[in-house]
């Protein structure tokens, strides 16, 4: 792709969306990683949310949450999920669609470990996505598992990552007269790491 130059070079999607978030953290006041996350229910209505990218692998992204929520039992049901990341500072997006896998190992353990104590007494307290009579029912529950784990929770089994592993990544830049810049990657579902296609797409 002969003008896939500027912000867009390379030839790993995965690097450079990396650069594309290294980029924001500079311009953008409040979680640069932050991302609007779309999933679908039994009925085939689509839910969206937003929530926090916290890795950008060499073939996925990751993002962590309770297992057991509205996005973590849509997710286990349809094993896709699709999200967009927006920087208005930098008037880009990176749009990305793919299957999902559990990551509820050592990363999942060193992501909650680092979290401060009252966001993992936390997890463990709410039932995420589920009725609550009252908000002094959640932090009555947080003051108990506060006493129940002492100080020193582990992370809950029903809460770890979700790696997205991509087959289409839309990488998009504001230009002129609504003239946007566009370029989609693409792959087999059981296509190799840098097994891609890219192509420009009209605004």
């Amino acid at each position: 792709m002969t003008d896939r130059t500027g912000i867009f070079a390379g030839d790993d999607p995965f690097a450079l969306a990396r650069t594309w978030l290294e980029e924001a953290r500079a311009v953008e006041i409040n979680d640069p990683d932050a991302v609007a996350l779309a999933t679908v229910d039994p009925e085939g209505l689509p839910n969206v949310r937003v929530v926090l990218m916290r890795h950008i692998e060499d073939n996925g992204f990751v993002f962590f949450t309770n297992y057991d929520s509205a996005k973590g039992r849509e997710m286990a049901a349809s094993g896709t999920a699709a999200f967009v990341m927006h920087w208005k500072s930098l008037r880009r997006q990176i749009r990305v669609r793919g299957r999902i896998v559990r990551e509820d190992g050592p990363i999942a353990d060193a992501y909650y470990a680092a979290r401060p104590l009252d966001s993992r007494l936390g997890a463990w307290a709410s039932a995420q996505s589920n009725p609550l009579q009252n908000r002094q029912v959640l932090m009555d529950k947080l003051e108990q598992m506060r006493s129940v784990h002492k100080g020193e929770p582990k992370r809950p089994t029903f809460w770890g990552g979700i790696r997205i592993i991509p087959q289409e990544i839309e990488f998009w830049a504001d230009g002129a007269n609504r003239l946007h810049d566009r370029f989609r990657w693409t792959r087999p579902a059981s296509g190799a790491a840098m097994d891609w296609t890219v192509k420009r797409l009209s605004p």
